[in-house]
This record gives C-alpha cells, structure tokens and sequence, in this order.
C-alpha cells in the first residue's frame, strides 16, 4: 500500500489532536458500553442498563467516532478548509458530557433530568452538523461520498429530534399531541438512527475508502448497483421510519425492502472491489470482508422479516436474531478496519510526511502492531460469530456468554494496539491529545517554565 493515497489534500486537514480526541473518547465509551452491556446481562447495573449499553455503543462509540472522522477527511477529501476548529472541540464536550448525564440519570431513574442531557446532546450532534455542512458549502460539486454524508447529516438532526421528543416523553405526553404512540418514536428513532445516520455514513465512506484501498474503481454492473442504493436507501429509511412512526405496516414494508436491497447493492459492490483487489492484505481489507458478508447476510435474512412484519419490535433491526450481525458484523467491523488506517495515517502525516525523501521512514502500515491485530482480528470474529449463532439459533446464554468475552478480549487488544501507535509515534503524549491544554504535563511544564522565568 502506497503511503499516502492519491487525490487527497492533507494541506486542508485540522490539526491531529481534534480527530484524534474524538476517538480517545470514543474508546473510553466503547468499554464503558461493553461494561454496561454485561451489567445488564448479570442485573448488576441499577436501571436500564441495557438502554445505557446501546447509548454508549451508538451514540458515545460510533457517532462520536463519525464526527471525528468527518471532521478530519472532509477537508481533507473535498480539499476545503474545515468552518470551525473551534466548534470541532465543542461538539465533542456536548455530546460527552450529554450521554454521561444521560446515563447517570438512567442508571440513577432520575428520569426527569433527562431532558437537559438530552438537549446537550442534541446541541452537541447539531454543532457538528454544522460545522460540516458550513464546511461542504464551499465544495463546487459534491461527489458520492459528499452526497451520503449531507443525507446522514439530515438524518443526524432527524435522530437527534426525536430522542428529544423522547426525553422529553418521559416527563410530559408528548406522543398523544404528535397522534403517534410512544413506542412509534422509539422505533423511529432506532431507525433512523442505525439506518440514516450511521449506515448512510457507512455506505459514504466506503465508496471511498472500498475503492481507495483496493485501487480499484466503479466499472460495468457497479454504477448500477450504486443507483440502486444511492436512490433505494434513503428513500427506504425515510418510509422505514415513517411507517413505524405512524404505524403503517404497509408504508413501512416498502420501505424495509428499499433498505435491505439496498444493502444488497452495495454488497455487491464492496465484494467486488475486495476481490478485483491486487495489494496486500491489511487488517482493514480483513474487516472489510467481515464486513461485506454480515452485511449480505443480514439483508438477505431481513427481507422476508420484514415483508412479514414490519413494525414488530423483534425486527427492529431486521429479522429476529440478526442485531449482533448487523451492529457487530457490519457497524462495527467498519469502525475497526477504518481505524486501523485511520489512525496510523493521521499520525503519520504529522510525524514522517516532511522527512520523505530525506531519511528513512516507516509506512503507515508499519505504525501498529500486525500480531495484536491478527490476535484482535480473530478475538473479534469469533465473538461476533459466538453471538449471532446464539442470537438466531437460540443456542443458550453460555454461548453468548463465551461470545462477549472474546468481543470484549478483542476490544481490549484493538484499544491496546491504537493507543501503542500513539505512544510510540504521535508528536504528542495521550492525555495532552486528550486534554489539550489542560493536560497535566502540560500544565506543569507551564508552570515551571513561569517558575524559570521568575528565577531569572
């Protein structure tokens, strides 16, 4: 793999320490989450545990993940400076301090001051979608990529809206004045959600990222393939929701349909570069492939599911059994194969672009280490296949058990493995990438540069 791809303008990105923070965060929710989720499974959490589990996974892991890489590759992708550096930092404290509230309220079943985390939530995500609509408005023409991402932006603000309308359910009957039910809007949300805001994200970068790390391009039976997914999916996901907003079986059937052959196209698709690829194997082409046959299965398995029974809580997020395949096999794998490039390359701009040509330097590839990500790989994979052959087979609660121990070692082993990169080869130390300012060594060295200064 080459060491810095072509067509991108690194010139226009912001500095490492934003994009960088966000996923220092998004680990921390990604562990806390996994935390939660056992809690729930063995009662040990008070509350709704498993209500905090799906928060700090979606929301904390990997939409505060999603705005980090936003705001670090549309500048860089769409060669256009980003609107706020500011308002990057911003987004991130909203969003964080919101879902820690909202968690403590749950946890505590202080429903009442969900409303006011609730809202800096949704000033945290609307920062955001601000910030990167601002910055996509300079952009003479929006290609794919840019297109997907104005639509998940829309569905950001869409998502964000109703889990207000949610919180704010909670104190007062907010659903009967909106004719809908309060299950409606939880199911809408969902849907929105999962399918709008974070799977449309997912389709966006990877015809990037699919066609960028395979060196490959959209020929023949591909150009095809993405009309159908770029018209199907966000029409799909708007009657999806609608109809389970509105509880119209039928409105919402079409729209299931749309998804998932949707999610077919582009299957076929990301199969297609993977295969026509000619480079060595990275441990994001593994995740990749992990990635491409969850999300064919799952839409497969969906399609009947949700011809059936549309509305059904059970088919929430498609056919009965299929939640891990789709939030873990295909939501998460992506997360865990783009950072695995991700991150090492903004470390690597940073750290060893300006001394190309005049020493020797590692690859991009070279930042990690390639047997913790074979051992995370594998830990990863075989959770993820433990758990949805519990899930759609009804194979015990031991398997599952076994299942979220390998996914949580996994986890563990892919932070361990992130953070070593940052260690050994980013400019900075992590708590001043996390901190900033206010960073203790950070701090100290203030002080005692103030100390010198006095001395003298």
């Amino acid at each position: 793999m080459g060491v810095i791809p072509g067509g991108v303008d690194t010139a226009q990105q912001p500095p490492m320490t934003v994009p960088l923070r966000h996923f220092l965060v998004g680990f921390a929710f990604l562990l806390a989450g996994m935390i939660f989720g056992f809690g729930a499974v063995t009662a040990a959490v008070p509350g709704p545990g498993s209500l905090v589990h799906v928060h700090f996974l979606l929301a904390g892991w990997i939409c505060v993940t999603i705005m980090g890489a936003m705001t670090q590759f549309v500048p860089v992708w769409s060669g256009v400076t980003l609107h706020s550096r500011r308002l990057a930092n911003l987004q991130l404290g909203l969003v964080s301090f919101g879902l820690l509230g909202f968690a403590a309220t749950l946890s505590a079943l202080r429903i009442e001051w969900a409303v006011v985390f609730g809202a800096l939530m949704l000033a945290g995500f609307w920062t955001f979608v601000y910030n990167i609509v601002r910055t996509l408005a300079s952009v003479d023409r929006l290609d794919v990529t840019e297109r997907h991402f104005l639509l998940a932006l829309a569905f950001f603000v869409l998502l964000t809206t109703l889990g207000f309308l949610l919180a704010l359910d909670f104190r007062l009957p907010v659903a009967p004045h909106l004719s809908v039910s309060h299950a409606g809007l939880v199911h809408a949300h969902v849907t929105v959600a999962v399918f709008g805001a974070v799977l449309t994200t997912v389709y966006g970068a990877l015809y990037q990222l699919a066609t960028m790390f395979t060196q490959t391009e959209l020929h023949g039976i591909d150009h095809g393939l993405r009309r159908v997914e770029a018209f199907g999916h966000p029409v799909g996901v708007v009657l999806l929701a609608g109809g389970r907003l509105f509880e119209s079986v039928a409105v919402a059937r079409v729209g299931g349909l749309f998804v998932s052959f949707a999610a077919l196209a582009f299957g076929v698709i990301l199969a297609r570069k993977l295969y026509e690829m000619q480079l060595e194997v990275t441990p994001m082409h593994t995740r990749y492939a992990v990635v491409t046959a969850s999300l064919l299965l799952w839409a497969t398995l969906s399609i009947p599911a949700w011809i059936a029974e549309p509305t059904a809580r059970s088919h929430l997020l498609g056919a009965a059994g299929t939640t891990h395949l789709l939030m873990l096999g295909v939501l998460g794998f992506v997360v865990f194969g783009t950072l695995y490039h991700v991150v090492p390359f903004i470390i690597w701009v940073h750290r060893y672009s300006e001394l190309l040509g005049l020493e020797a330097v590692p690859m991009i590839d070279d930042l990690y280490d390639d047997r913790l990500a074979a051992l995370d790989g594998a830990l990863l994979l075989g959770g993820t296949v433990a758990l949805v052959s519990s899930d759609r087979f009804a194979l015990g609660g031991s398997i599952a058990a076994i299942g979220g121990v390998l996914v949580f070692l996994g986890v563990a082993v892919f932070i361990a493995n992130m953070l070593s990169v940052l260690r050994r080869h980013g400019p900075h130390s992590i708590d001043h990438v996390l901190l900033g300012t206010l960073s203790p060594r950070r701090l100290l060295a203030t002080a005692e540069e103030t100390s010198g200064e006095d001395v003298r």
